[in-house]
């Protein structure tokens, strides 16, 4: 073997032979969900059932929310320049960062130095909660995942916890993000309810996955929103138009049943 070869163990790659971890490409088509072969990309093993439907759940969740988020501004500016199709979507990824997308991130080590609070005192999850958010109040730390300029109850965010409970995902983290939320009302006398970044930061958490790589799932969510802004951007707007973030209105398919 030449000492400059290097290893890979995600993809092996030979004459009519894609094998993904272990298992031929063809046999996963079809027989498993996007989500379900992401994960296995990502942490090398396929999902159990329950585990694949909260991970699809997670993708579908932040697929799109609106023409105003970062993501979206940053793809529709420069797709009305004239880029191509991949830079536009890379401008759009290139904004997930500290402050969006990445507030999952920082709810998950919160969440997860709240349990830790919890066990070494033999708190209660609610008595853990209003001592964090004390903390929290005293040194001036941002509670990531809490509040939103738009939802008062964030949809996606209730039926996240909802398929949590249903699918026995309702552990530690996901209780110490609700209790967090009425610590909030009763420690800073606001309403900062939870937000899909948090919902989402605490199922990661009960799913195992390392904070580091919690952007990921947002980023394989909001990409598919990011390509249909940007298609839209370049076959329904004019070139280098003036994109005014506030100055738009819905023209699509009124509310329909699933």
């Amino acid at each position: 073997m030449s000492e400059n070869k290097w290893q890979t163990a995600i993809t092996d790659i030979g004459k009519n032979k894609i094998n993904l971890r272990g298992y031929p490409i063809e046999k996963l088509m079809g027989n498993a969900s996007f989500a379900q072969v992401a994960y296995l990309a990502i942490f090398g093993e396929l999902p159990d059932e329950k585990t694949g439907k909260m991970i699809d759940t997670i993708i579908v969740s932040s697929v799109d929310h609106g023409v105003t988020p970062p993501s979206i501004l940053s793809a529709l500016t420069v797709a009305s320049t004239g880029a191509s199709l991949s830079a536009s979507i890379a401008a759009g990824i290139m904004s997930i960062n500290k402050f969006h997308g990445g507030a999952i991130e920082n709810c998950m080590k919160m969440l997860t130095e709240a349990v830790e609070l919890q066990t070494a005192n033999g708190l209660s999850t609610e008595e853990a909660a209003k001592k964090l958010v004390t903390d929290y109040r005293a040194t001036k730390k941002r509670l990531f995942g809490y509040g939103h300029r738009v939802h008062s109850e964030d949809p996606r965010k209730v039926r996240l916890i909802e398929l949590a409970k249903e699918l026995g995902f309702y552990g530690p983290a996901v209780q110490m993000s609700v209790a967090i939320e009425q610590a909030i009302q009763e420690v800073l006398g606001r309403n900062l309810p939870l937000n899909v970044d948090g919902a989402i930061g605490a199922v990661l958490c009960e799913l195992k996955v390392p904070p580091e790589l919690a952007n990921a799932f947002f980023i394989l969510s909001r990409t598919a929103g990011i390509i249909a802004h940007v298609y839209e951007e370049r076959t329904r707007q004019k070139p280098m138009r003036k994109v005014e973030p506030g100055n738009w209105e819905y023209d699509g398919p009124a509310e329909r049943e699933l």
